[in-house]
């Protein structure tokens, strides 16, 4: 279909519609001629803010079938579409009953006796009948009821400057005048019929021309005639008179009941039919999107399909019928309409802001008014009935709960990823220009494993280090040649992050080739992060190999020119989460002439904050040579511990000669859950020597760490903040 049958038809008969003749005289009359005008202008422009916004959609991308919704599910998600998409659905449903009972009743005006149910029923069929046509077919029988609005319109323009005007009755009593805001909100849903034509996007021989084109010429249509009906109205009555009749149109024009009744009849039975013609199509879209797996879809093909779709509207059109009082669906019917505004108008905002390279639209509107009118479009909610505004809020967000975790499927990119981009950069650029402090540090850990499902435990307590405030990688180091060798990187990196998922745990996942593991480790350590955001704390696990844990020493000590502390963990699997009666126990032994304690201390501190630690005890463990150095160690870990305000016990005692330090380890942490120790650097040449060390003070220990801290604030990490501002 074209722009004037497919767009600007339905959409101009929905704006000029039931409100037009049978309210908007009601509203003038209440608040006078100015502010009538203003009224409208408000109204109008939040709506042709609106157009403007989704015609710019629409001139980037190409709309399929499904309208609004097809545009906000490709632009936020299939979760968040979804969640506007079917109350979308339902409220196009219920609005083909809305209007079915406006028609009923406005028979009554020429024959009172008709029963209103069969008669919104006899409608409903009537208008489902047509649209089983097909969209062209009951489009252009509305072709002639735009004829029969045109020409009530002309009549009312007869009736006041060529007839004369005529006797109205008396007014007995006239109803105490309404507010501003009160008549805003009567007058609004007139002016809610902009996306009448969007709703027929997979209809369209050219969406992309004929929407933009379609649906802001219907709404400037709308809005000059809405200018004029006032003046007209003010003219020919008072404001008596039109507060008293809501039907003074007909007194007014001349042969009012055979000119105006047509017209009104043919606006309310236009917009019952864009109703019949849009819901399917929105169903449709819904279904194909929500349901991947073809099976599952073909089952309920009956229902995808345009008639089974068409049945499903119209049976629930139905349903309400015998509900009776439509006045409070008809308020939250109104709310979800809104709402699809308000997220259309902030899509395109969010879509500008992003920055996108492919956001290119041919229309453009500045995003902060298409901002400005998404959170009017909220206002305008709250403004007609906070109840029903809230239900209707309530609804959707329950909705977008349950369909958040579906929308991973979707193979399109949406303009989230361009808005945190854009956020990012902003950020980045601000955090690269603060300078670093002790107070401001916290560890952004890089983890290398060779397994990551064989190293989950290291991958965990990684994550356990950084408490959800650091940034935490997992990256696999594959030892081979890209050119030479098939090594697939993406199948790779999706079972990472596939496992990182299983595990909910909120990690980044990284896959690198490199020739060999030390000079990987340490290019990799160097590559990773941005604009001064990047990994500070390298952990690695226990190798099998003491030659490779030689290898771990010589890299530690190249990380350390680079400002970047090296974690080594052993972990035993089946202690990480031991079954215990007692609480679990973390042991931090603190030697101080490496001043690795403060590292030390803080990991197993934020160890403690995580919910499987949280209850843990923390313990300082500390060796002197004498009874003046325990004394004086005591003090000095009690008075830092009171001024970093870390809730630990210090147990400092005199080492004796003959027992070594392996074994005095073992006998005070054989019970620990979590053992730190220092990690220092031996003499190059000498590190199988020092491997074998590790291995012994390792021992039995359940989970041990050897901690090598090369932060730029060593031994200030755990300092207290200063206040001297030099």
């Amino acid at each position: 279909m074209g722009t004037f049958l497919g767009v600007y038809t339905p959409t101009i008969l929905t704006i000029l519609g039931v409100i037009m003749y049978m309210r908007f005289g009601w509203v003038i009359g209440n608040l006078g001629l100015s502010e009538a005008i203003i009224v409208v202008i408000i109204a109008n422009s939040i709506t042709l803010i609106t157009t403007l916004s989704f015609s710019s959609m629409a001139t980037n991308m190409k709309v399929g079938v499904g309208g609004a919704y097809f545009i906000i599910s490709r632009s936020l998600g299939l979760g968040i579409g979804a969640a506007i998409g079917i109350p979308l659905f339902l409220s196009q449903a219920v609005s083909i009953t809305l209007y079915s009972f406006g028609l009923a009743e406005s028979l009554r005006i020429v024959w009172p006796a008709i029963p209103l149910d069969i008669a919104c029923v006899v409608i409903i069929f009537a208008v489902s009948l047509i649209s089983l046509y097909g969209a062209k077919f009951a489009l252009k029988t509305q072709i002639p009821l735009l004829f029969l609005v045109g020409l009530s319109l002309a009549a009312l323009t007869a009736g006041v400057f060529i007839f004369k005007r005529p006797e109205f009755y008396s007014v007995a009593e006239i109803t105490q005048n309404v507010g501003f805001w009160t008549g805003f909100a009567v007058f609004f849903p007139a002016v809610t019929g902009v996306m009448a034509g969007l709703s027929l996007s997979g209809d369209l021989k050219n969406p992309g021309r004929s929407i933009p084109l379609g649906s802001i010429s219907a709404t400037l249509t709308g809005f000059i005639v809405y200018l004029i009906i006032p003046a007209l109205l003010s003219m020919a009555a008072s404001s008596d008179e039109l507060k008293a009749d809501y039907l003074i149109w007909l007194k007014i024009a001349p042969f009012g009941t055979l000119l105006i009744l047509p017209g009104l009849w043919g606006a309310i039975l236009s917009s019952a039919v864009g109703s019949v013609l849009g819901a399917p199509r929105t169903l449709q879209a819904i279904i194909r999107d929500q349901l991947p797996n073809q099976k599952l879809r073909s089952a309920i093909s009956g229902i995808a399909g345009s008639r089974g779709s068409l049945l499903l509207t119209a049976m629930i059109a139905l349903a309400f019928v015998f509900l009776g009082d439509l006045n409070a669906v008809a308020q939250v019917v109104t709310m979800f309409f809104l709402t699809v505004y308000g997220t259309m108008n902030i899509v395109t905002g969010l879509e500008t802001l992003s920055g996108d390279p492919s956001w290119r639209p041919r229309l453009r509107v500045p995003w902060w008014l298409n901002i400005v009118c998404g959170l009017a479009c909220l206002w305008v909610m709250f403004l007609i009935n906070p109840i029903a505004g809230a239900i209707a809020i309530a609804i959707e967000f329950l909705l977008w709960l349950i369909f958040a975790r579906r929308e991973q499927r979707a193979t399109w990119g949406d303009a989230r990823r361009g808005l945190y981009e854009a956020v990012l950069r902003w950020v980045l650029i601000r955090l690269s220009r603060r300078p670093m402090s002790a107070r401001n540090w916290r560890p952004h850990v890089l983890a290398f494993v060779d397994d990551p499902r064989k190293r989950l435990d290291i991958i965990k307590f990684s994550s356990w280090f950084s408490q959800n405030r650091g940034v935490v990688t997992v990256c696999e180091l594959v030892v081979g040649d890209l050119l030479r060798e098939d090594i697939d990187v993406q199948a790779r990196l999706d079972s990472i992050n596939d496992l990182l998922l299983l595990e909910d745990l909120s990690l980044f996942a990284e896959v690198d080739v490199v020739e060999n593991v030390v000079d990987g480790i340490v290019d990799v350590s160097q590559a990773n992060g941005i604009a001064g955001f990047s990994s500070n704390t390298i952990v690695l696990g226990w190798p099998k190999d003491h030659k490779r844990m030689a290898e771990f020493l010589v890299i530690a000590r190249r990380l350390e020119s680079l400002k970047k502390s090296v974690v080594i963990g052993r972990i035993n699997p089946q202690h990480i989460f031991p079954t215990r009666k007692s609480a679990r126990q973390i042991h931090v032994w603190w030697g101080g002439l490496k001043q690795n304690g403060d590292l030390m201390l803080l990991l197993a501190y934020l160890l403690t904050r995580n919910p499987e630690w949280r209850n843990a005890e923390l313990k300082i463990l500390c060796a002197a040579s004498n009874d003046f150095a325990k004394q004086n160690t005591s003090l000095y870990i009690d008075s830092m511990l009171k001024e970093i305000r870390i809730k630990a016990e210090c147990h400092a005692f005199v080492k004796e000669a003959d027992i070594s330090m392996s074994e005095l380890i073992h006998s005070h942490s054989k019970e620990a859950d979590v053992v730190f120790l220092g990690l220092g650097f031996p003499e190059p040449g000498d590190e199988l020597d020092y491997v074998e060390r590790m291995e012994n003070l390792a021992g039995d220990l359940q989970v041990v760490f050897f901690v090598k801290n090369s932060s730029l604030f060593v031994g200030q990490l755990m300092k207290s903040e200063q206040l001297d501002t030099e």
